[in-house]
C-alpha cells in the first residue's frame, strides 16, 4: 500500500517537472517592455513583447488596454498604428492596432503580433489617417523606452 501511495507521488512529481519543461522554453525566451504612461491617453496600459525566432526574426507581440477610440484622441485620424525604430534608425509601419472589448467587461483592449527581420530598438504607437502610411505622424500616443534585445 504504501509503494503504490509512494508510485503515484513520483509520477505526479515527474508530470509536474515534465509540464514546466515544456512550458519553460516558450515563456523564457520572450523579453517584455511597458510602455510609458501617455499624456494623451493617461488610461492606457499596455506592454510589447519581444522574442527571436529561429529563423532569426522578431516576432513582437503588441498588448494594450484602455486605449481611447482613436477618433477621440484625434478627430481627423481614423486608426492607431504601431511603429518600430530599428537598429539601423529607421523607423518601420508594423501595423493597425486591432481592439475589442471582451463580452464579460466593459475594457477595450487592443493587440498586434507580427514578425520583422530588423532589429527593434524601441516600439510606439501614433494615430494615423490610414493603415498604409509610410512615415510616422507626430501625435505619438504610447511609446517604450529604447530597449536591446539578443
Amino acid at each position: 500500500m504504501k509503494t503504490q501511495k509512494m508510485n503515484i507521488a513520483i509520477k505526479s512529481i515527474f508530470l509536474t517537472v515534465f509540464a514546466v519543461m515544456l512550458i519553460l522554453p516558450f515563456t523564457s525566451c520572450a523579453k517584455k517592455f511597458t510602455f510609458i504612461n501617455s499624456t494623451v491617453v493617461p488610461g492606457a496600459d499596455g506592454y510589447v513583447k519581444v522574442k527571436k525566432d529561429k529563423n532569426k526574426n522578431y516576432i513582437i507581440k503588441v498588448e494594450v488596454s484602455d486605449l481611447a477610440e482613436v477618433e477621440r484622441v484625434q478627430a481627423s485620424k481614423t486608426t492607431y498604428v504601431v511603429w518600430m525604430e530599428t537598429d539601423e534608425g529607421n523607423a518601420e509601419n508594423l501595423g493597425q492596432l486591432k481592439s475589442s472589448t471582451s463580452f464579460f467587461s466593459k475594457r477595450h483592449t487592443a493587440s498586434l503580433e507580427t514578425a520583422s527581420s530588423y532589429k527593434p530598438v524601441k516600439i510606439f504607437i501614433t494615430t494615423e489617417e490610414g493603415v498604409n502610411t509610410q512615415y510616422p505622424g507626430r501625435q505619438v500616443v504610447l511609446t517604450t523606452e529604447n530597449f536591446k534585445v539578443k
